[in-house]
């Protein structure tokens, strides 16, 4: 069967993702593309399916294109080639073409040698079950045959003009840019033309091997240059974006870090000025501070599963305006589509420092503070992660201890809270406490590492 060629580790819940050479290649990204128009016509039973195809700037991203379209065609789908496309702009194309879906190459902010694929069915999210279903089309061979179409499309302007359309233009800013290397640089000096101010650009060329920085924005090291920048040209704010410009990061004109749970809260408290009431979603990774500060400006807060798939779903369930993830996954659907697009957030947050009288700095110190750990990450066999959590969940009940269970378990005392769940992208054991003090910090944490013993999980190193 295929399946003994194909490794099962490349289709992972939200998207595939694999090592070029290892466990991708371009004979894999055939068949990804045959299945996946396999499912896509049996999906929606019509005479011609339509698809976007865009691709990062990694240097394997060319072929795997090329393989992928490869396959598309041999299932009868036709192709719109985007070429070079921060994964956002591939979203905008499946709603502003009205396509049957989309697929985008990116490794995301993975090492240089790792690619993959982001896929939409419909104008929703392809992940989970689906993606599964995908591994079982090309396990049994269970392609569909035709012929598609190629033709290649440059929708840059079209994107740039969406996400900018309603700028505000009373102020000009002093803005730092990061782009990491990554794809954003692709489309940053068209977008820039548009923002009134000054632009000092970092790593604007696409560079598949990232010779400056790991493209990641959620790593503090990564964002040390950006700080660096803020600080020689006395910028209002820095932002920073992923390898394929779908998770932005932000530091504030004193060079500090808003992470994405405190970049949410100032997000959040601007759309409910428009949409009182409204639903706002976050991760369970999130500071109870961003729930706590929703609910007092009038907001409905949710705390969901992470993952960027699951909360655009979880948003179109619930109608909610906006949501976020820790990750710097931030999706606003008050005037937009709902995807996660770090440009189009970048614009929002610019949009509010040009309409405020206040600083970003001065907005960051209007957020209570709480004192949290990064997120930890205990290694773990991948057949023995959920288990583990669900062993901690039996004990806790057990306890009549107060928690939350929608991802893991997110368990609430006097002191705070700590989280523990199992990573879906690895094989490992998310964990994360927040507390007012020092000591309820350690509290918490003792509790945390309490429980990762009793499952025999190694925590000597912490």
């Amino acid at each position: 069967m295929i399946i003994t060629r194909f490794h099962p580790s490349i289709l992972r819940e939200y998207d595939i993702r694999g090592v070029i050479g290892k466990t991708l290649s371009e004979k894999e990204a055939t068949w990804i593309g045959q299945a996946y128009g396999s499912m896509l016509r049996r999906h929606y039973k019509k005479k011609d399916h339509t698809i976007a195809v865009g691709r990062d700037g990694r240097l394997s991203s060319p072929k795997i294109e090329a393989a992928l379209i490869e396959g598309l065609n041999k299932a009868g789908i036709n192709v719109v080639k985007l070429g070079l496309s921060p994964t956002p702009m591939l979203y905008f194309s499946v709603f502003h073409l009205d396509l049957d879906g989309g697929i985008m190459i990116t490794g995301s902010h993975n090492p240089p040698d790792y690619n993959g694929f982001k896929m939409m069915l419909g104008k929703k999210s392809l992940f989970g079950k689906q993606i599964l279903e995908l591994g079982g089309i090309i396990e049994e061979e269970n392609f569909l045959e035709g012929e598609g179409t190629v033709t290649s499309k440059n929708i840059v302007k079209d994107y740039i003009d969406r996400i900018t359309e309603n700028l505000k233009l009373e102020k000009d800013l002093k803005v730092a840019w990061d782009c990491g290397n990554g794809i954003a640089g692709h489309v940053i000096h068209e977008l820039t033309q548009r923002i009134p101010g000054d632009h000092f650009m970092l790593y604007d060329d696409v560079d598949g091997t990232f010779p400056n920085h790991h493209p990641d924005p959620t790593v503090a090291e990564n964002l040390v240059d950006i700080q660096n920048y803020v600080a020689k040209y006395k910028c209002d704010v820095g932002i920073a974006f992923d390898g394929d410009a779908d998770r932005i990061g932000v530091v504030d004109n004193k060079g500090r870090i808003l992470w994405g749970d405190q970049l949410l809260a100032i997000l959040a408290k601007d759309v409910l000025k428009n949409h009182p009431s409204a639903a706002i979603i976050a991760d369970v990774k999130a500071s109870q501070i961003l729930f706590d500060e929703v609910r007092k400006y009038g907001g409905d807060p949710i705390m969901w599963k992470t993952g960027h798939s699951l909360i655009k779903t979880k948003m179109q369930e619930t109608g909610a305006k906006l949501a976020g993830e820790m990750s710097g996954h931030i999706f606003f659907a008050d005037d937009y589509y709902g995807f996660d697009d770090a440009l189009y957030a970048a614009i929002r947050l610019i949009n509010i420092l040009i309409s405020s009288d206040k600083t970003l700095d001065e907005m960051f110190d209007e957020l209570p503070t709480m004192i949290n750990t990064p997120e930890l990450r205990f290694d773990c066999e991948e057949e023995r992660k959920f288990a583990i959590v669900d062993e901690v969940k039996k004990r806790l009940k057990a306890s009549d201890a107060n928690f939350n269970d929608v991802d893991g378990v997110r368990v609430m005392t006097d002191d705070g809270w700590w989280l523990l769940r199992a990573s879906n992208t690895q094989a490992a054991i998310v964990a994360r406490c927040e507390s007012s003090d020092e000591d309820g910090l350690k509290r918490l944490k003792n509790q945390l590492l309490e429980q990762l013993d009793m499952s025999q999980v190694p925590v000597e190193d912490y």
